[in-house]
Parts: C-alpha cells; structure tokens; sequence
C-alpha cells in the first residue's frame, strides 16, 4: 500500500471525479455468506492456538478445544464474516484491503442472537495506518438481521445439539463447576433466573427467531465521524422503518462516494442523507488539525488527572495499552489523545483497535499505542502482557490506569490541569470524570431528544395527551439525566411532554445541534489549552536547531551521523522543574521527526502541523516581545480560547458549501425493492462509477488539479529527482520507527516470523543509535572534533540516556519470552541465573576469576584484588532496601554495572547460560538470534570507554562498604610506628569522621552511607610514643560495592620536628584507571586524568630543594594563568558539569601550588643552623611586622584600605595558627590561600606581602615578589575569581575560625 494521503490523480472507475477529493472513498458490506455457510473464525482458533503456546501447552490439545470451542455455547462463539460487497471497485492511490476491512469492521467476527437477547445497532470506528503513516479511517454501524437461509438455522440448531451433549457429560462429571462457568458465559443483565439459563443455552428452530450482524461501512480520508454516523444511522433507519425511503438506497450511497466533495480547509459542507441533512466542517490552514472524536468523552471516560498522566506516557513515547469492551471507546480515547499532542504525532505501532487475532503484537518490543477488547466478565490479572516494566495500563471502563515506574511528571501539571478544569467545568462536565456518564449523556441527547422525534415522524408515539412526564417521574435514569441536563445547559426542567410533541420538534432538533456545538467548542478549547503549553515550553526551539547541511541530499544521506539540535544548550536554558520532563522527551523519535520536518522546510513544502505552530510561536513574539532568552516557569494561561470556540461556531452556523441531492440514478426496473428489516442486495453497476456530467466542484477542482501539477513538474526540475527523493524522504521518516504498522491482513506463521524479524533489526539498531549516542555525550572534545556535535553532558542528560537505555534492555529481554514473570523480564532472567548459578557452587566451589590472591607492591601493603562477579552485584542490589521493586532492582543492576563498566560482560555471562536462554525465550527472541546479540554486547562493550557515575550518583542514601590503605614509603620510614594514627575520607556528599586506624596495620575497612565521587583525606597521628614519624606515599580508597578506586597521594613526612612539622595533611584524590593486570604501584603510577600533587613536586618544593629543577618565572607566571583559568572555565559550566573545586584550588596545577611556586621563586631557603625555612616562616615574620608599626602613607583613602587589609591578614594567619590542628607549615599557606581566595582578600594581601621590610631579606634581588609589575599582573589575574561564589569542602578548613 503506497502512496500518501493527499496525493493527487483520478481514481480508477471513478468517472471523472478527482477521488483525492471525495468525502468518502468506499461504501462496504459486511456479513454472513449464505453459500459458504457456518465458518469457525480460523483467526479466532490461531489467536488460541497462539495463546496455547506461549503458555507451554501441547499444540493438539489447544486445536480440539479451539477449533470447535465447545466450552461457549453456539451463540457465543465467533463465526467468519465476509467483505459481501465494496463500492467502488479500487481506487488507484488507497487499495481496497479487503482482509484489514473485514478485520476492523468485525474485529470479533459474526455474532448470532435470538429475539431474547437485546439486538441494538452498534457505532464504532476504526483506522487503517498505511505503510508510509499516512490513514484512512472507517466508520461502522453494526446491526441485527434476521437469518433466512434454512440452512445456517438447521446448522445452528447442530450446534446446540452437539453443544449440550458436551455439556451434560460435563455436568454428571462435575455438577457445581458447569453452571458457574455457564452463568459466567452470559451478559451481565441475563444471570437473573435459572429459567432464563436454561432457555438461554438452547436455540430451537420452531420457536426461536435467529439474527445475524451485518455491517455498514464507509471508508474515509479523513476523520468525519459525526457526519458518517449521521449518514449510517439515516441509512440503518430507512431499512428497517415501516415506510419505504423516499428513493433507492443506491441513490444515497451513490451521492456520498461520488457526488459529496470534501469540505476545502476553512469551509463548512451540508449534504443530505436519507431524512435529513449532515453538516461537516474543516478546519483552516491556520488552525488545529480536523479532529471529529469528542474529547468531552474521553475526558469523562479517564477524567482529567488520569488523562494528563497517559498523554504524558504518549509523549514519551512509552507502550500504553487502551482497555475496553467497547471499541467505539477505544477509538475516542486513542484518537483524542493522539490529536492532544499537536505539534507532535505519534511515530509507532498504532492500532486502536487491536483484532484478538493479533495479540502477539502485544509482544512488539517497541513503543507502541493499541487498543484491546475486553471480554465481558474478564478482569485485568488474567491478561497475561509480555512486559509492564515500561507499559501504561489504561482499564477505560473501570476508570483505572497503571503507570510505569520512572515517570516524569508534565511541567507546570498543576497549574495545567487547574486551566484545564475551568474549561470543563464552563462545559459542565466533572474533572474527575464521570464512570460511564458519557453513556447517560448521548443518551439525554440521542435518546430523549431524537426518538421522540423520529418517532412521532414514523407515527411510532399517539399525538394524544399522555402523561408521559408522570410515567417516567419515578425513573431514576430521568433524573440522573436531568441533573446532567442541567449541568450541560440543555434545559429540562420542566419535561413537559404532555403539549403535543409537534410544537417541540423544532426546539429538540435545535438543541441536539447544539449540544454538538458545544462539543466541537468544547474540543477545540481543550485542544487550544494543549497546544498553549507546547508553544510555551517551545517557543524558543528554531534557536537550537541546527542546520548543518548544504541541500537536502548530503542531509538525508548523513542523518543518521549529524545532530540536529543543540539538547544540552536547549536544557541549560530551561526552568530546573521541566528538565526530568523534557529532557526524556527531546530524546524522543517525535521530537526527532518534529525537527527533521523543521530542517527540510528549509527544501521543501512545510509539514502543515509545523507551519500552524510556527505561525503561533510567530504570534507570541509579537504579543510579548520578550527576550528569547527568558525562560519562566510561571504559568501563562492560554488566550485564544474564545476566538477558536467563534471561528466554529460561524462556520457551523453559515454553509459555505452544499452537495448535490440525492437524486434517482439509471437502475433496472424492480431492483432496489424495499423489504422491512433487510438491507436490500446493492445494484453494483450503479455504484460502480461516479457521474460523468461535469458538475461545478469537479471542473473548479480540476483546474487547482492542473495548477498543481504545473507547480509540481517545476519542482521536480529544480529538485531531486523525484523518485529518489521520495526514497531519501521514507528513509528519513522510517528511522527508528523500524515498524510503523502491522500488516493486518495476511497471518501465516512466516508473516509473524518476519514481523519479529523485523523487531529484531530495529532493536539492534536502536541499541547501536543509544550506545553511540551516549558515546558522543560523554567523549567530549576529540568526538566534536570528529564531527558529532556539541559535547558537554549534563548529569541530567546523562540520566536521560541510561534511563532510556534501561527500557531498551527491558524490551531486548521481553522480545520472545515464552512465560512472563514479574514485571521486570531482565531481572527474572537475572534470577533464574543466580538460582542456577548458587546451586552448581554448593556442589562445587566455582571457578570464578578470582585474580591472583595477593599482590605485594614494594611496601607489602596493597589492596586484594576485586573478584569480579555478576552474582555479587546482583547481592550488592538485592541487599538495597530503598529499592522495592523488580523494575527497579533491574535498573540498580544495569547502573552498576555501566559503572563497573562490565555491563557487555555481564550479559554475555548471563546469555552463555545457553539451556536457560532456550528455556526462557521462543526460537524467534532476540535474545536467541546468534549474529544480533553478539553485535548487540559489542556495542555495549563500546560504553566501557567512558567513565560513568550513575550508579553512585543516583543511590545517594545506601550504606557502601569501603576499604582503604595506607602504604608508606619503608625505605626511608620506621618500619613500626608507635603513635595512633587516624583518616577521615571526604566525599562530595559527605564525609566519614575521623577514624582512629588499629596499630600497625595500616588495612581497614569500614561502611558508611554513599560519600559519592571521593575528594579528600585528612590523615593524621597523635605523636605519641618514640617512633612518632612517618613517612606516607598515599592513601588508596576503594568502593567495595562499584570498585571505583581512589588514591590520594602525599609523599610527606608526618611528625613533630620533621619536614614542616606536621601531624595530619589533607591528600587530594584522584580516580585510578584501572589497568587490568599491571602491578598495583605501578597502578598508582599511571598518569590519572587529575592528578593531585605528587610527592615529587612536594619534596622538591621543601626539604629536597636543589634535586628538582625549578620552574623559570615564565613558566611560574603561565602556571598561575592556567590555575585561574581553570577556576573561571569551572564556574562557566552548567552547574551539573563542573568537577571537583577542590582539585582545582588544591590539585598539581592548583592555585595552591601554582602561589607556592611564586613563593618559591628567589626564595632564600638555605638552611639556617640546618633548620628548614617555608614559606609559613615568610607569612608569620610579615604578621609580626603588621602588628608591630603602623605604616604611614601619603593618601588617606589608601591608609584606611591597606589597615583593614592588614587587620584582615594578621586576623586569619593568627587564627589558623591557633587553630586545634597539628597541621604542619605548607597546610597552613594552603589553608590561608583557600580562605583568601574564598573571601576575595587574595588580591589585596599579594601588594601587602610585597611591600613588607621581610621579603628584602628573605627573597633574592631577582624574586618575581620583589618585581612591581609581575606583583601587579599576578593581583590583575587574581581579581578575575572574585566573581565567582567559592564554596570550600569542609575538610580543608575544619576548626579554623575565621
């Protein structure tokens, strides 16, 4: 089925009308073929032969019972119907598919009644989605006729004869069990008597009267349901009304396929059916999309609260699954919600209605919007769904949704649904909703208004004066529907049906058009309130969009490779509330294809939903003027309301256009006879083809025909070629939407098989966008330079990415399963594996890699190596009480591992289980597809190339196991310490407390809640006992649960009387890479991504002068530049982005350092009676000369400036040395560079130190300090971080008071 909604080109056996623009395309029948007799419903009996092998039962059995279903008495059993007839023949650009027609006019096949049994016509619609998206939509009435052929009687009488036998073997057998299973088998209403069993379970051919359901159908381009039901219900009318219709049917159908045009855009259109006119009308180019299903139902089915929550899963592209015993709701639900999401539309599997021979479709690991049948009696449990991890459960009837777990909630939804229900309530309808109210009120209006008249029209009601308000006062409907009455505004309140019902025929007619009024305002103000929040939240997207290609070509041929919008700028720029929103949504595949459409607007025709919402971000602009880059989360109410409720209105009251009557066509004398009850045998040839008089429309239609074939034969010159062209643009539309629709007609086991195929392909190709999607995000810049676009992540996004990617793991897991259990198929597998796994290892330990068992780095301290192990992680998170479900514990599991980077690892241990995988899942799964999962964990293994924290991140809460060691530097330390040594390990979201570590032995391991990505240590002893010095190289942390490993180097002396005398330090941390089999010192070795300072650089600052070469004053100047530039750069980023402060005030290349270099620089550290000379000794000499005089100068505002300086300066050396910490000389400049910094002093106390008498004896002539304009430039470069808020990590200036 090719082809797209609006192309043009006369149909075939149409006559000369352009079928592009006929009302309707087909008129069908469908029914009961009397030749072919009683059928079984073959799809019916697959549908179970299915059912019976997903549970695991024997094929043979399922096929005894299914074929004749013995166990649902005759009449409810399901026949097979037949399309009976179709006019026109084919039309050339929409096929007649004649399997999907007959599926979706009788999703349940034929159903038989008796005159016992209640026999109302039924409406429903459907929609048939083609392969290029483009719909048609199919409107429905079914009803009863009665059945003549002799034949089908005798055949059903069989049937029960055969049907009671079975049963009463059955009811010997087990006498309780039968009635209940029988009393389950009926219509609620009917359970009432045991006599009325009894006669229910027989159909006897003397007495009883069989009926059959036919249907009528119309076949559309777009979606006129009001004016279809209209037509059909006129139609169904004159068939079984006592007089004859005033012409042929034929007359009326004919007029509607070939003689009723569409309405053009903006326009209104009266046709005519059997009795009295149909009014449609069409929205214009400027407006919201036709929508013809009345949301005021939908609203009233879910309310409000459950409605906004499903439109938000819609949005995010979730799997939602519509439940109802009633299709026509189904279709109300599916469509209003689908016509909500306007700029947007929905890009997967979408199938309102959901044939029962298709439920393997439920399988479809994608996102998807179906609507299944529920069937009488039936409650939600025994509906065995293949995954719920990421499905949205909507029970229509019983008013009642499941949501997915990880759900974010729509922004601004309170304020959104506060606007939302003063619509409804000026509609009169309840927010909450009203169970099956929707019912009462099309019975207000259909019932009490429309029979009356119809039936005084057919003479059915006596003119005399009956009290009929009497007769009904006591009834409890009347007075519901009075109360509703009241609340919607048609005025009841005094029913007085006593006056004749001729006056009043005129008033119903009227109100029943207007309460269709209200509901088209009603729609379209709901509509408007939408649409207002997309062009807030949107109004500023062009900006971000990025237009990367030249023509459209080199666009389409590298889609797949380019970003199209710039995501982290758009989120940097949005209010913190919308973000866990609308950064899931912006990964959507609508959002994509929103903005494919905006990029090839650049090339082609805009997408109408495009252009409309452009045009109204356009009309924001110049309503309010406001700067673009304003974001706001206040609430801006939508303001178009009243002018889109008077645009309908005024097309509705005022008909622009009116079709030709029905008129009597050319038939053969006596067809077209007219028999009560039966809807007469159609003469084809008559219906076969349209008129071939040219009337007005045709011939005005077929000159805006010729224009637009003369714009499009120039397009083609100046564009592509265009058969190629519309390849590229159905290969730009297809991405990612792998399966748009399932085929409906053809259901061989081989059709089902290549469905699954296809399943497969789209699932490893979705795996290979998300894994390089995550890619790019992370790498950063050598990624930009590759080409892919912007590379800064946000935590936020990075969030988004793995959540998305934890649903797409779900849906690989759920693909083929052969029994479902639990809500989460990964973490079942996960289970089923441990289980199997723990017993093998109590028969015998397990050869797990575990790593040679100790390694002995030079100082014969180390870590033990991890073991790594799948089962282990899986304990770690099954010991989590904060997570309480499955769906969550799966999630936990993949988070880990991602960060352990073992999650391709640990897969492919899980699928070498190979009896299990064959145990759990059917031949078809993807997980059994050799080739695509061993593709699928190659490009999970690309993941390990980042580092990812989203495990640690995001569990804030648990209690993690930790283990550190402290290794020494032996050579040149005591081998036995005598004092009591301490630790206290900080994080960025907590710390330890100090610790006291046992004697001598420098291992420990102790749990505390998650401290997050680890920043600093504080290491320390008491100086007690003879043996008080040590020398420490560093300090190694590890996370026990993901193996992170942290080392915090120090390569200083600790004690009283050694080095600068120091007896705790504070280390700064940095990340190992882990190298997989190196030895662990040389592990401490590699250059990590941030080093701290490394005990070369510490030693060679202070009691190793002379061995290291010293900095020349450029490089001391360019080091000072580079520390301060990375402090700016830090504050520049989005606030989730930026890394550790702390490294950069106090890591190798800090500001720290880089003063301790200037410091340094010509600094006379000779030792003066072998006593070491720091630069603390330079600060404390400059305190006492601060103290001591009073320096005059010449201007006043400067002696005022320079004394607070002062003050402040002597204030915090004072307080740091007073403080109660053993902290040694070169902690105390570091403290007092972190405050100076923290406080904005550093600028002001640099001149200070540099004027002080000390420093012409301390430093060399040639010392940077001792020169003007370098003092000068450094005070310039440190006033740059004055603007920035300093936040210190407690641990750096803990017990200083300041």
């Amino acid at each position: 089925m090719s082809g797209s909604g609006a192309a043009p080109g006369p149909g075939s056996g149409s006559g000369s009308s352009p079928a592009a623009c006929r009302f309707a395309h087909y008129f069908v029948l469908c029914g009961i073929d009397a030749d072919s007799g009683l059928e079984p419903d073959e799809l019916a009996v697959l549908y179970q032969w299915l059912e019976a092998d997903r549970h695991g039962r024997s094929q043979d059995a399922a096929n005894t019972t299914a074929g004749e279903n013995f166990d649902q008495s005759p009449l409810r059993r399901t026949f097979k119907s037949k399309v009976l007839a179709h006019y026109p023949q084919n039309i050339e650009w929409n096929p007649f598919d004649q399997d999907a027609v007959n599926m979706l006019c009788m999703p349940k096949g034929l159903s038989f009644r008796t005159q016992t049994d209640s026999r109302d016509p039924q409406f429903h619609s459907f929609i048939i989605t083609r392969e290029d998206g483009s719909r048609t939509y199919g409107f429905v009435l079914t009803f009863y006729e009665e059945v003549t052929s002799k034949q089908i009687c005798t055949a059903m009488q069989t049937l029960y004869q055969m049907h009671n036998a079975e049963h009463y073997n059955s009811v010997c057998a087990s006498s309780s069990c039968s009635m209940d299973s029988l009393a389950s088998s009926l219509d609620e209403g009917d359970t009432t008597s045991l006599l009325k069993l009894q006669r229910y379970n027989s159909y006897d051919i003397s007495r009883d009267t069989l009926y059959v359901s036919k249907s009528i159908c119309l076949i559309t381009p777009l979606p006129f349901m009001q004016a279809c039901k209209k037509f059909l219900v006129q139609l169904h009318k004159a068939v079984t009304s006592q007089q004859p219709p005033p012409l042929p049917l034929e007359s009326y159908i004919h007029n509607i396929l070939y003689e009723v045009p569409l309405p053009p855009p903006g326009r209104s259109l009266k046709f005519y059916g059997v009795y009295e006119p149909v009014i449609c009308q069409r929205p214009g180019p400027s407006e919201l999309p036709l929508s013809d299903y009345p949301l005021r139902e939908a609203f009233e089915l879910l309310g409000l609260e459950n409605l906004v929550q499903v439109f938000t899963c819609v949005l995010l592209e979730m799997q939602i699954l519509l439940y109802s015993q009633d299709y026509q709701r189904l279709m109300t639900v599916a469509e209003g919600i689908t016509t909500l999401l306007f700029p947007f539309q929905w890009q997967h599997v979408y199938v309102p209605i959901l044939p029962a021979s298709l439920l393997h479709f439920l399988d479809a690991p994608v996102p998807y919007l179906m609507g299944l049948q529920s069937k009488e009696g039936t409650d939600r449990s025994k509906l065995e769904l293949p995954q719920e991890a990421n499905l949205c459960f909507v029970d229509i009837d019983n008013h009642f949704i499941e949501l997915p777990e990880e759900f974010p909630q729509f922004p601004n939804k309170a304020d959104f649904i506060q606007e939302l229900v003063e619509v409804l309530l000026q509609f009169g309808i309840p927010p909450e909703g009203s169970v099956h109210c929707s019912e009462s009120t099309t019975k207000l209006k259909n019932l009490v208004l429309k029979d009356l008249v119809n039936d005084r029209k057919n003479g059915n009601v006596s003119t005399t004066n009956m009290s009929m308000y009497e007769l009904l006062k006591g009834n409890e409907t009347i007075a519901r529907l009075q109360a509703l009455a009241r609340r919607t505004g048609v005025t009841m309140e005094k029913m007085d049906l006593s006056a004749s019902l001729g006056e009043k025929e005129k008033d119903l007619k009227l109100q029943c058009e207007e309460a269709e009024l209200r509901d088209y305002q009603l729609n379209v103000q709901l509509r408007e309130v939408f649409a207002n929040r997309f062009t807030q939240m949107f109004a500023d997207y062009e900006a971000f969009v990025i237009q990367s290609a030249q023509d459209m070509e080199s666009w389409l041929t590298n889609r797949e490779q380019m970003q199209n919008f710039d995501k982290a700028s758009f989120l940097s720029d949005q209010p913190e509330p919308y973000l866990p929103f609308l950064s899931r949504f912006i990964e959507t595949q609508m959002f994509a294809t929103f903005i494919d459409n905006k990029i090839m607007s650049q090339w082609e025709e805009k997408d109408p939903l495009l252009r409309v919402f452009d045009s109204r971000i356009e009309k924001i602009r110049l309503y309010n003027v406001r700067a673009p880059t304003l974001r706001t989360s206040i609430y801006q109410k939508c303001s178009t309301l009243k002018e889109a409720a008077q645009s309908i209105e005024q097309r509705l009251m005022k008909m622009d256009h009116t079709a030709i009557h029905p008129h009597l066509l050319d038939m053969k004398i006596g067809q077209g006879k007219y028999e009560q009850g039966f809807f007469p045998k159609l003469q084809s040839d008559v219906l076969a083809t349209g008129p071939t008089n040219n009337n007005r429309w045709v011939s005005r239609s077929a000159t805006t025909q010729r224009r637009k074939d003369r714009l499009r034969q120039h397009s083609e010159q100046v564009g592509l070629d265009n058969d190629l062209r519309e390849k590229y643009m159905q290969e730009a539309r297809s991405l990612g939407k792998n399966l748009r629709q399932p085929k409906l007609s053809d259901l061989s086991p081989a059709v089902i098989a290549q469905t699954n195929w296809k399943f497969v392909e789209g699932l490893l190709k979705e795996c290979r966008m998300k894994t390089k999607r995550m890619l790019v995000e992370k790498m950063g810049h050598e990624a930009v330079e590759l080409g892919h676009g912007e590379a800064n992540i946000t935590g936020l996004e990075e969030n988004t990415l793995i959540a998305s990617l934890c649903d797409l793991l779900e849906r690989i897991w759920s693909h083929g399963l052969q029994v479902k259990q639990g809500k989460s198929a990964l973490w079942s597998h996960l289970i089923q594996f441990q289980d199997r796994e723990e017993k093998q290892e109590h028969l015998a330990e397990s050869p797990v890699a575990l790593g040679p068992e100790r390694r002995k780095s030079d100082s014969g301290v180390m870590l033990p190596t991890l073991r790594v192990s799948l089962i282990q992680d899986m304990r770690h998170i099954q010991n989590m009480s904060e997570i309480k479900t499955d769906v969550g514990r799966a999630r936990a599991w993949i988070r880990l591992s991602l960060e352990k980077k073992l999650l391709s690892q640990h897969l492919k241990q899980l699928l070498s289980n190979q009896p299990l995988t064959r145990k759990l899942y059917k031949r078809y799964a993807f997980l059994r597809c050799e080739e695509e999962r061993e593709q699928f964990l190659y490009h999970l293994l690309s993941l390990n190339a980042v580092d990812y924290f989203c495990f640690t991140s995001v569990f804030t809460t648990i209690m993690i196991p930790y283990r550190s060691v402290i290794i020494p530097i032996k050579k040149l330390s005591n081998a036995i310490i005598t004092s009591n040594p301490w630790i206290c390990v900080s994080g960025e979201l907590g710390d330890t407390g100090v610790m006291q570590i046992p004697k001598n032995l420098l291992e420990m391991t102790f749990e505390c809640q998650n401290l997050g990505k680890l920043t600093t240590v504080q290491i320390g002893h008491d100086n007690s006992g003879l043996l008080a010095k040590w020398l420490v190289d560093c300090v190694m942390v590890r996370n026990e649960i993901t193996g992170h490993t942290y080392r915090f180097p120090c390569g200083r002396w600790l004690g009283k009387g050694i080095d600068d005398g120091s007896l705790e330090r504070i280390l700064i941390g940095e990340l190992m890479v882990p190298a997989a089999d190196e030895d662990l010192v040389k592990q401490c070795r590699t250059p990590p991504q941030q080093k701290s300072p490394t005990a070369a650089r510490r030693l060679s600052i202070t009691s190793l002068t002379g061995k290291a070469t010293k900095p020349n004053a450029g490089q001391i100047q360019e080091g000072i530049g580079e520390a301060v530039n990375n402090i700016v750069k830090h504050f520049h980023k989005p606030e989730k982005e930026r890394g550790s402060l702390t490294v950069l005030l106090c890591g190798e290349n800090g500001l720290v350092a880089a003063l301790e270099q200037v410091f340094h620089h010509g600094f006379k550290s000779a030792r003066i009676f072998h006593k070491n000379v720091f630069i603390w000794d330079f600060i404390e000499k400059a305190v006492a000369y601060f103290e001591t005089t009073d320096q005059i100068l010449d201007n006043e505002d400067d002696v005022l400036i320079q004394k607070s300086s002062c003050k402040t300066f002597c204030h915090y050396v004072n307080a740091i040395n007073t403080a109660p910490r053993n902290i040694g000389k070169d902690g105390k400049f570091q403290i007092l560079v972190c405050l100076g910094t923290r406080d904005r002093l550093l600028s002001l106390w640099i001149p200070l130190l540099a004027e002080c008498p000390a420093i012409t004896r301390m430093y060399e002539e040639s010392a940077l300090l001792r020169d003007r304009m370098t003092v000068n430039s450094l005070i310039r470069i440190l006033q740059t971080i004055q603007d920035f808020t300093i936040v210190l990590e407690g641990s750096l200036i803990k017990g200083v008071d300041v």
